[in-house]
């Protein structure tokens, strides 16, 4: 690739699969220093391999350290190693993530709190901690990972989304609260993303990938890559005037009004 963020010390949450594995690979083709984190240390190991494996002259290294995010002591150990290690934190992405689709009305307090300490909670102590180091600096980079169902409903992901939406709110106050003092902070909201999971729920369709795919304004699912593409631009000094954003990657699906779908009769 480039060297667009050459010398920049990262850390990507939810590291070891996924989003943030390709994040993290695009990270270092850049030349960022990447502390990959994970809350399964056999994942964030494997990402860190295929960092090496990928590696090519100009490429920046890269170590595992497992933690879970939903724990702010763990955090603050996460982002403690960046300072100890390298002197400093240039970049916090909060990528951590995820639910299983579940109704509203049957979730139980222990499954909504855990979503919410996942999604959410994570988020903030990530954040508060990046902050604690950045802030001396007057320097440093945020950013965040929401979702479709954090701009608009989406059936039986009520509580995702709720944590997702607050995510929103937290990237643009930490944006309009500490740029002056030198921090930028942004969203990114994927799309459907052709993960194993969610092309195991469309093979359960008729046609599903197809039918699906046909409702996407260009046509295809996103990929990790395409979110990590994003990351690459808001982390780098290109993005040195953009903050307090949320960027839909989503092929175009934010753009659409949600008016109901019926016949027209032939003119």
């Amino acid at each position: 690739m480039g060297d667009r963020l050459a010398g920049k010390i990262t850390i990507i949450t939810g590291a070891g699969s996924g989003i943030g594995r390709a994040s993290a690979l695009r990270f270092a083709s850049e030349g960022a220093t990447v502390i990959v984190n994970d809350v399964n240390s056999s994942g964030a190991e494997e990402t860190v391999k295929l960092v090496v494996k990928a590696a090519r002259a100009g490429s920046g290294p890269a170590v595992a350290h497992p933690a879970d995010v939903t724990d702010p002591k763990q955090v603050d150990e996460l982002v403690a190693r960046a300072t100890r290690d390298y002197g400093r934190l240039d970049v916090m992405f909060n990528n951590a993530g995820g639910a299983q689709p579940e109704s509203t009305v049957e979730m139980t307090v222990e499954k909504y709190r855990s979503i919410l300490a996942l999604n959410l909670d994570g988020v903030f102590y990530g954040t508060q901690a990046a902050l604690r180091v950045m802030l001396p600096r007057k320097s440093g980079c945020i950013l965040m990972t929401t979702s479709g169902a954090g701009l608009g409903a989406v059936h039986h992901l009520a509580a995702y989304g709720m944590a997702k939406a607050g995510v929103i709110n937290l990237g643009k106050s930490v944006a309009a609260e500490y740029g002056p003092r030198g921090i930028r902070s942004n969203v990114i909201s994927p799309g459907p993303m052709g993960s194993p999971g969610f092309m195991s729920w469309l093979d359960t369709i008729e046609g599903g990938l197809e039918r699906f795919e046909a409702e996407v304004p260009v046509r295809r699912l996103g990929t990790p890559e395409d979110i990590a593409s994003t990351a690459v631009f808001l982390a780098s000094d290109e993005a040195s005037f953009v903050s307090g954003i949320v960027v839909p990657v989503d092929g175009g699906i934010s753009s659409q009004y949600p008016t109901p779908q019926f016949d027209l009769p032939d003119v």
